[in-house]
């Protein structure tokens, strides 16, 4: 096992002396996860929270839509408008005799392995504030760390009702009025609108919708990809735990990360079928391979890679039974194939410094094609060609935005005369 090449979050504990400067009032001891439903956007809240030392302090609260039925073309709607409507359509369903399905606004809930919590509270933003004032003489300030665009509405109404209790914190761009967050934490790629080639891109009446407004100010903190769970302790943790499955295969180890098309990658069988001649070719200069699947991998892409792969005592397919090996995966590959569709994935491998193939990533477009240019420049990750010998290993400065983002937020925080309880 190549050794995990993770620099530490530069969070430390404070000085009695730093403590009794801050003042009771100005200790942060708990802080408000506010999540979309999706473990991608609420898996970066989560990370930061852990990178700041305060992963045994943090409630999630949730933002749903209704899902299901003709719910899946109304995400564009404002939340509360999507709610609304989902109750109109529903009423009229009732009074004309008609069926609504079971399924038909079903949210998912994320297991206690995901999470860490048996149950999630829906947000509402008066009832924050109202904890956040009332609890500040006792408890101190609260720090509200919200992630994805249907948590924009409920986390800024909570700044505006407690400003003086609260420090909030949004991790993807907002895209307009930036004043109402204390820092937007945001992936430098989500700036590409602004450059010349993007600007050629939108139409002129779309742009305020789909672009930042103006370039960072003194508000955002850029990264490279997106936050997540994957520090170096939860690599250790992680390699401790799968060490008895994974220890004995047989090196190097390459796993690969299938995802699934989106509407800036879009994929198809065809990718698939390129990705097992790949494999094929360079099989030979591995000793195990281990393929997993993500919740949007289609099933005729899944079922092409089990049929072609499933007797090759090389390689072994997780199929979504058991205990999810990402984390373990993480820590013991010497190599990584990744689809290019996922931000959170390729974020989550080049934290590690080890080899990082992409296989479909000249398939990307608009600002997801800046996200694999930037890795390629900071020699992160290479195309997956299918000569590769991945016995040959390779190395870079490991992505570090996770702690680094912990730490502007610490700084952020004493500029307000505020600190941490970690």
């Amino acid at each position: 096992m190549r050794p995990i090449r993770l620099p530490e979050p530069p969070i430390g504990r404070r000085s009695a002396a730093e403590v009794f400067e801050a003042g009771i009032y100005g200790i942060i001891k708990r802080v408000v996860v506010i999540g979309n439903g999706f473990s991608g956007a609420e898996n970066q809240c989560i990370g930061l929270v852990r990178a700041l030392g305060l992963s045994g302090c943090h409630t999630l609260y949730r933002v749903t839509r209704p899902r299901g039925g003709i719910n899946k073309w109304l995400h564009w709607l404002p939340v509360s408008l999507h709610k609304k409507l989902d109750y109109v359509i529903r009423q009229i369903c009732i009074y004309s005799g008609v069926q609504v399905e079971a399924r038909w606004s079903k949210v998912v809930p994320f297991t206690v392995e995901k999470t860490g919590l048996s149950s999630v509270i829906e947000a509402d933003a008066k009832q924050i504030a109202m904890m956040a004032r009332d609890s500040f003489e006792k408890e101190g300030p609260l720090l509200v760390i919200a992630s994805g665009r249907d948590t924009i509405s409920v986390a800024s109404s909570i700044k505006r009702l407690a400003t003086e209790n609260v420090f909030l914190v949004q991790i993807q761009h907002p895209r307009s009025r930036l004043n109402r967050f204390d820092l937007v934490i945001t992936p430098q790629h989500d700036y590409y609108p602004l450059t010349p080639h993007g600007q050629r891109q939108i139409p002129w009446f779309l742009r305020r919708w789909i672009t930042p407004r103006r370039p960072p100010d003194r508000h955002v903190v850029l990264t490279v990809g997106a936050l997540h769970l994957a520090d170096s302790a939860a690599l250790r943790s992680a390699a401790s735990v799968w060490h008895d499955e994974l220890a004995p295969l047989a090196r190097p180890l390459l796993v690969v990360n299938i995802g699934g098309p989106t509407s800036s990658c879009q994929y198809d069988a065809d990718l698939t079928k390129q990705l097992i001649a790949m494999l094929q070719n360079v099989l030979w200069s591995c000793g195990s391979v281990r393929i997993s699947f993500s919740i949007r991998t289609p099933e005729k892409v899944s079922k092409i890679l089990l049929k072609e792969f499933s007797s090759n005592p090389k390689v072994y397919i997780w199929d979504g039974e058991g205990p999810n090996p990402h984390m373990g995966h993480l820590a013991w590959a010497d190599a990584f194939v990744i689809t290019a569709d996922s931000v959170s994935m390729l974020s989550e491998a080049c934290t590690t410094g080890k080899p990082v193939y992409v296989i479909g990533a000249e398939r990307c477009t608009w600002k997801f094609a800046d996200f694999q240019k930037s890795l390629w420049e900071r020699g992160a990750v290479r195309p997956f060609t299918g000569k590769e010998d991945i016995s040959e290993s390779w190395s870079y400065p490991p992505l570090n935005d996770t702690a680094e983002a912990a730490s502007q937020v610490m700084k952020a925080l004493a500029a307000r005369g505020w600190t941490i309880d970690a």
